[in-house]
């Protein structure tokens, strides 16, 4: 099956004109006059195989801002691809700041809207790749993975080191995507129970009626559809660690049965005669205030005092910006592969003070996002601001002039001396780790091999403390070589070459 786009546009030649060009690209179009047809042309299924949606954000009724929002929160994340006509700057700027993956203007060439499409079907197969490969790394994870250099984060990780030492029920708060799940898997990983099950529930994303079941688990026949029995994730969890993620979501009628698995250990099956004995460690964790849903009557009062044993709050991370250049470095590395060009080696100054202006809403799950897309897109071997498209928009803004050329592949700043300086002359870079050398100079071009050379033995002589004969060894060079190499670089070396006793 070809992969679908979606075409949403009031405009029935701009929609003849994007199906017609589509269809060229090799992809199945499917058209919809508006917000609310595309609606219900996907909770029909009308869109199976849904990969990216083309988007018109002016449009009567519903416009593109409301149509991406509503598809959010149906769990749709195909990339959408906006559309805007000439001096639409404000409504570009908004729709990049409300997820759009990248936008067009109209009329969009066939090779602009390929470009998109094609990029954005690129990034979303090596995202579902990624997801795949993070699920198997998160195996065995420990605090000594968990990156950062912010105080706030330093105090965080102690709390969670004590609690890792005893069973007690945690409760880990935190906006979302700061990174409670890990902070969740380094406990387990440092607990008693590390060789044992973890299993996880993200309570907000069940639907009411099942939610008794999936924790608790039922029998055959005990309601309609149970054709099987099923266990039941704090059975599943039994010995090990139960992560439920979404607390503050979890139904009145359930937070009952909660609170007796909690009390008792011990849990009830829908439809069973019998109660289940089970020996779990629990943590949990919200993105709300959880005693703001007590007062307010929407979480049981006992039960969150059972739950609140060992609370740990997670720092967002506009708390914590010494951590977005590790954080960048680190992603950059774990990504370099998925690269067109095989490796990125850094991104640019500028690029790194626009990622360390920007708040983060998402925190770090959006960073992470930002990261991988800016990876997969970029054709060099450094990530530059063009590379992140979405944030510069709301950082830098979108410039007019770029609106009218309608052929740019990304936004550039209202401020054009950054801009037209990182475009003319070649950026300065932010190493991928201190261990690299750099080939590139300050002035763009390439270093003389001396210059390499001498940077190679300075840097293999403090690795290995000043011991001669490793760094000759290392460098496969004699110590003879390696002494005359230092006398020519004017570099004044204890010892002699003859000398053969070196601690």
């Amino acid at each position: 099956m070809s992969d679908t786009v979606l075409i949403v546009d009031d405009d029935p030649v701009q929609r003849r004109l994007l199906d017609e060009a589509v269809r060229r690209l090799g992809y199945a179009p499917v058209l919809a006059d508006g917000g609310a047809m595309a609606l219900e042309t996907l909770e029909e299924g009308g869109a199976a195989g849904l990969r990216a949606v083309v988007l018109d954000l002016v449009m009567p009724g519903m416009d593109g801002i409301e149509v991406m929002q509503r598809l959010r929160k149906k769990g749709i994340d195909a990339p959408v691809i906006v559309q805007t006509a000439k001096g639409g700057v404000e409504t570009a700027v908004a729709a990049m700041r409300a997820g759009a993956f990248d936008f067009v203007v109209k009329p969009v060439s066939p090779q602009r809207l390929g470009t998109a499409i094609r990029n954005a079907l690129k990034v979303g197969e090596l995202e579902g790749a990624e997801r795949h490969k993070r699920g198997r790394m998160s195996r065995g994870f420990s605090f000594r993975e968990i990156i950062t250099r912010s105080p706030a984060m330093e105090r965080t990780l102690r709390l969670a080191r004590k609690a890792a030492a005893s069973d007690i029920p945690i409760l880990i708060e935190g906006e979302s995507g700061v990174g409670k799940e890990l902070i969740a898997r380094a406990i387990k990983g440092e607990s008693a129970r590390r060789s044992k099950p973890f299993v996880t529930v993200n309570c907000g994303a069940i639907p009411d009626n099942l939610v008794e079941s999936i924790l608790f688990g039922h029998e055959r026949g005990a309601f309609t559809g149970a054709t099987e029995k099923h266990a039941g994730k704090f059975v599943e969890a039994d010995t090990g660690t139960l992560f439920l993620d979404e607390i503050g979501e979890l139904p009145a009628d359930v937070q009952v049965k909660l609170l007796r698995a909690v009390q008792e250990g011990e849990v009830d099956p829908v439809g069973g005669r019998n109660t289940v004995k089970v020996d779990i460690r629990l943590i949990s964790a919200t993105n709300r205030d959880l005693l703001a849903r007590v007062r307010e009557g929407h979480f049981r009062e006992d039960l969150y005092y059972r739950l609140n044993v060992f609370p740990i709050t997670v720092p967002p991370l506009r708390d914590r910006k010494e951590d977005i250049p590790l954080l960048v470095q680190h992603f950059i590395a774990r990504f370099s592969s998925s690269a067109p060009s095989g490796v990125i080696s850094g991104i640019s100054a500028h690029a790194l003070d626009m990622l360390s202006a920007y708040d983060w809403p998402g925190n770090i799950r959006q960073l992470e996002n930002a990261v991988f897309r800016a990876v997969v897109l970029c054709e060099g071997d450094v990530l530059t601001a063009a590379e992140f498209p979405q944030i510069r928009a709301q950082v830098e803004g979108i410039d007019e002039s770029e609106l009218a050329e309608g052929e740019s592949k990304t936004p550039r700043p209202h401020v054009q001396t950054a801009a037209s300086a990182e475009r003319s002359e070649p950026p300065a870079r932010q190493p991928l780790h201190p261990g690299l050398i750099r080939l590139i100079g300050e002035d763009g071009h390439l270093r003389s091999l001396a210059s390499v050379e001498q940077e190679m033995i300075r840097r293999a002589i403090e690795h290995y403390g000043g011991r001669m004969s490793e760094v000759a060894r290392r460098l496969g060079i004699g110590r003879s070589t390696l002494y005359r190499k230092l006398k020519e670089m004017g570099l004044e070396q204890a010892g002699d070459p003859s000398e053969e006793n070196e601690p």
